[in-house]
């Protein structure tokens, strides 16, 4: 399981130095002093790891014996990580990413898990991230139905990696956009994430998503134990500032799945980047679902609704039972989204036969009510208002 394949180490042949120092970085490793030709990283042993510490020599450039140094260091460190060095070096080439580590606790062998959990766990996940990227924009209880670009393309770049040892915990890395060259961090360091005194690196939006998406989780954990000890539901709405949504709890509920079994979050962050803050994992039990789907039915009802949009246009098509589906081809009338489109509406019975009326006519038409995402247009519920201008 630890020796190193031919192919992974023709492999290791094209593998950048600098890759290997960040991805030693990013677990803890730190280099200690320069050799002749290469710099000495260490890890400490950990408490229930006797013995002295692991080392390796990463080599500056490539030179001949440059394949079999990366084939020792692989080999190490999966050693130390109980992982295939082959899985190591793939993650290696990576580019600076943050991690998610979402461990399932499903019935069956180890490794293996329900196919009905995983649909709900991954969806739930993607809805996380939603949630987080969201918060990191706008704090707030409730987050709108309609999502900014940001947010969207934040998700779509989210990638799975392979499952890792551990009943079944599913991989997720966010990258980070480009950045300049990091100094590793040494002993003799004070600062080693600093490029001078006074300053930092940039943050990028997905590490703020990362920090947004793990202080929300920790802040919902907080306030169902808090609603657990004092036997009433607490408050959600104070921890919204720090990530904490409706979305993001129904987010949680549904990795937990029908079954409703617990769940835990890790999370590792890119070393090109600093995180202050300790972000040990958080664990999501069953009771602590039960409180969270309340918590956010709470939130709902009392913060949920959102302002209600006027479309203003021309009913395209009547469709549904008893023509209570319309097509309104016109724009919202809301500054920053004045462009004309397709907007499905929901109907209310006393609408149909103005909306009918309109359609045949061809006259304008106001409607107000509650838009939402709809495949990847947008549809408007909760009708309140329907307004036929006649001619």
């Amino acid at each position: 399981m630890n020796v190193i394949t031919d192919a992974e180490f023709e492999e290791a042949r094209t593998l950048d130095p600098e890759a290997v120092r960040r991805y030693l970085g990013g677990k803890g490793w730190r280099a200690e002093r320069n050799l002749s030709g290469a710099e000495l990283w260490e890890r400490a042993a950990q408490d229930d790891e006797p013995g002295p510490p692991y080392e390796v020599l990463v080599p500056f450039e490539r030179k001949r014996d440059y394949p079999g140094r990366i084939a020792d260091i692989l080999e190490t460190l999966a050693v130390v990580e109980a992982r295939r060095p082959g899985d190591i070096l793939r993650e290696m080439r990576l580019p600076p990413v943050d991690w998610q580590f979402l461990r399932l606790v499903p019935p069956g062998p180890a490794g293996t898990a329900p196919l009905l959990d995983l649909v709900s766990a991954l969806t739930g996940l993607r809805e996380l991230h939603t949630a987080a990227a969201s918060s990191a924009l706008t704090p707030q209880a409730v987050q709108p139905g309609q999502k900014p670009q940001a947010v969207k393309d934040h998700v779509a770049a989210v990638r799975l990696d392979q499952t890792r040892v551990g009943s079944y915990v599913v991989a997720a890395h966010t990258p980070l956009s480009p950045l300049p060259r990091p100094r590793w961090p040494s002993l003799f360091d004070d600062d080693a994430f600093s490029d001078g005194p006074g300053s930092r690196r940039p943050e990028p939006f997905a590490r703020k998503v990362s920090r947004t998406l793990f202080a929300g989780v920790t802040c919902a954990r907080a306030a169902a134990e808090e609603t657990l000890e004092r036997d009433s539901l607490t408050d959600f709405a104070p921890y919204a500032e720090a990530g904490l949504s409706a979305n993001l709890c129904e987010a949680l509920v549904k990795i937990a799945g029908e079954e409703r079994r617990g769940f835990s979050f890790a999370f590792a962050w890119s070393p090109e980047v600093r995180m202050e803050q300790a972000s040990p994992p958080v664990e999501i039990a069953r009771r602590h679902v039960e409180v969270l789907e309340e918590g956010a039915k709470d939130l709902r009802a009392r913060l949920g609704r959102e302002p209600e949009a006027v479309l203003r246009g021309v009913v395209t098509r009547l469709s549904g039972q008893g023509d209570r589906e319309a097509a309104v081809y016109g724009s919202l009338l809301r500054e920053e989204d004045s462009r004309v489109r397709s907007v499905r509406v929901d109907l209310r019975p006393e609408d149909v036969d103005k909306a009918t009326r309109a359609w045949r006519r061809g006259l304008e038409v106001a409607v107000t009510g509650d838009l939402e995402p709809y495949g990847t247009g947008l549809r408007m519920r909760q009708v309140v208002g329907f307004v036929v201008q006649e001619e």
